[in-house]
């Protein structure tokens, strides 16, 4: 059977540098950073005390009060996101077939502040048990998905994607194969994480995973620098909206790009750390072209997943340099999370919104904190360093990669 073609038709972002996605876009590409120290907790004697928060966010402004209370922050931001990508999708439910609209949403952690907050009031009590009824529903994962789901009536397909740092893009990648193979016609997929918490500090900070640089949070998250040393924390939401082609041009749909294809893989190498030859990487990345018919020299940018780790960042460019050969010198390369920091399971959501963004304006946007060259890197590669670049865009891929050796690529292209 010949496969469907999918196409973007709407893009909601609930980020550390903007609550929109036209503010998240203008972001990027003033290079701004979304890191500052935390406020959620009293992070005074944690290694890391900064973090990319969400800021100014009311939940109220769409969510009633009353459900607030029942939902936690990981799902408030993802009905902020989904709200956007619903509206600019301009979804009618009376006018759409809601059987054959779809939810597949990620995160790769879900209700972590809601787990800790109920595990911290019984660890005080005297053993006897004192749970929220809402402490379940609140915490799973899979809540969003349903919650997205009985919020707009949509039937279709729906369950979560839990695959660490990977979980979005995965929701994506399944999203549109179920639009590929005629089981829906149009998915709301993403991701959204809420894991600055003390915990969620806590827990990276004891894996030596985090940037502790205190004293300038602003610079701390600077993939490919020589004294990059971890990631930064983020939290947020993003959401598309993934559409069968003809069904988008039928109800007048604005299409944003194309969904090419997307790839995974497994390093099976470690539990958190990524194969030393970026073995998987490379195969993801393999995957994805394969998926989309394309060869290498059919991309002009990859929007990387480069933490700022030391031992993330050089194993992603050796797979891109495996992967592309020659054409490596001529892509551009960016890691947004210079200025979002990594949202975890929301990270690839986010990250398609910024690569899809691109493709539609022709703006690059940069690997902002870059300081000192590593040479480990080859310098002849243009990583997009601290300023925005213009450039004619056909193609473009994001990357992927979660503890557990999970890698997901995904690929989008102009309509023609």
């Amino acid at each position: 059977m010949a496969l469907r073609r999918v196409v973007v038709t709407g893009l909601g972002a609930l980020t550390p540098i903007g609550n929109s996605v036209p503010e998240y876009w203008e972001g990027l590409v003033a290079g701004k950073s979304g890191a500052d120290f935390i406020t959620r907790f009293d992070a005074t004697n944690f290694k890391t005390r900064f973090a990319c928060e969400v800021k100014n966010f009311d939940p109220t402004s769409v969510i009633d009060k009353k459900e607030v209370r029942r939902m936690d922050p990981f799902l408030h931001y993802a009905m902020a996101a989904v709200e956007e990508a619903v509206k600019d999708a301009r979804i009618d439910a009376a006018a759409v077939d809601v059987d054959r609209v779809g939810v597949i949403w990620a995160s790769g952690i879900g209700g972590l502040k809601t787990f800790e907050e109920e595990v911290s009031y019984f660890a005080k009590g005297d053993g006897t048990p004192k749970f929220n009824p809402f402490f379940i529903p609140k915490m799973i994962s899979d809540i969003a998905a349903g919650m997205i789901s009985i919020r707009y009536g949509f039937r279709g397909v729906n369950f979560a994607t839990v695959s660490a740092c990977a979980s979005s893009t995965h929701s994506l990648i399944i999203a549109a194969d179920c639009i590929r193979l005629g089981r829906v016609d149009m998915v709301v997929a993403g991701g959204s994480e809420a894991a600055v918490t003390a915990p969620g500090v806590g827990g990276f900070n004891a894996m030596k995973a985090l940037s502790e640089r205190n004293d300038d949070p602003k610079t701390a998250s600077r993939p490919f620098d020589l004294d990059r040393d971890g990631f930064v924390l983020g939290e947020g939401a993003g959401a598309l909206i993934l559409e069968e082609y003809e069904h988008a041009v039928r109800r007048g749909a604005t299409i944003y790009a194309e969904y090419c294809g997307g790839g995974m893989s497994a390093d099976a190498y470690h539990m958190t750390a990524p194969h030393p030859d970026g073995l998987g990487a490379t195969l993801v990345m393999k995957d994805a072209l394969r998926d989309s018919n394309m060869v290498a020299t059919d991309l002009q940018y990859v929007n990387v997943h480069g933490t700022s780790t030391p031992i993330g960042d050089p194993q992603e460019i050796k797979a891109i340099q495996a992967v592309f050969g020659e054409h490596a010198y001529a892509l551009n390369i960016s890691s947004t999370k210079s200025m979002t920091g990594h949202l975890l399971g929301a990270a690839g959501a986010i990250e398609a919104i910024a690569s899809i963004m691109a493709l539609r304006t022709g703006i690059i946007p940069p690997t902002i904190n870059h300081f000192t060259d590593d040479p480990v890197f080859d310098t002849r590669l243009n990583l997009t360093f601290n300023t925005a670049q213009r450039r004619e865009l056909n193609a473009v891929l994001s990357n992927t990669f979660g503890f557990g050796g999970h890698n997901a690529s995904v690929i989008f292209k102009k309509v023609e």
